[in-house]
């Protein structure tokens, strides 16, 4: 998976997801998208919470995404919150279709972003959910490391003579 670049512009991302999931794998694909909705997309009118991607007949379609209508369109404006096709080589596809059906694995958009001023594209992960247990034990481990940076920075400011 190719990582977004310093050219790359993020519009979206999915923090939710990296806080309700265990993110194993990432994906970069293609989305297809409309003249009004990459218009829209590339203003950064779209929200990923509660999104997924599922495959369907050998191809992969994201659910749940929401991408405002322009606001300069006309009546042949997107609507909102259809399901929208991703792009991705077969070989991929039958990777993920094994993957996913594991126990408990998922896709969810992780980010949108335009690559090269040109395309968008989403960066699916492949995913498992955390529990309750998981999610307390990981702000536990992040209180913990910030009170030991917090400590280090103030003895390193006083002088102990």
């Amino acid at each position: 998976m190719s990582k977004p670049n310093s050219r790359d512009k993020t519009v979206a991302q999915n923090r939710k997801a990296r806080h309700d999931y265990f993110i194993l794998d990432s994906f970069e694909c293609g989305i297809v998208l409309t003249g009004t909705e990459i218009k829209s997309v590339r203003n950064g009118n779209l929200n990923l919470k509660d999104s997924y991607a599922s495959l369907e007949n050998g191809e992969l379609w994201l659910l749940g995404m929401h991408i405002s209508p322009y606001e300069k369109g006309t009546y042949y404006n997107h609507e909102p919150e259809r399901s929208r096709k991703l792009l991705m080589h077969k070989h991929e596809l039958i990777r993920l279709k094994s993957k996913t059906q594991e126990k408990g694995l998922t896709l969810v958009p992780l980010s949108v972003y335009i690559k090269d001023g040109r395309r968008a594209k989403v960066e699916l992960g492949l995913a498992k959910g955390r529990t309750a247990h998981d999610k307390r034990d990981m702000i536990a481990d992040r209180e913990a490391k910030r009170s030991i940076a917090r400590a280090v920075r103030g003895k390193g400011s006083y002088d102990e003579d």
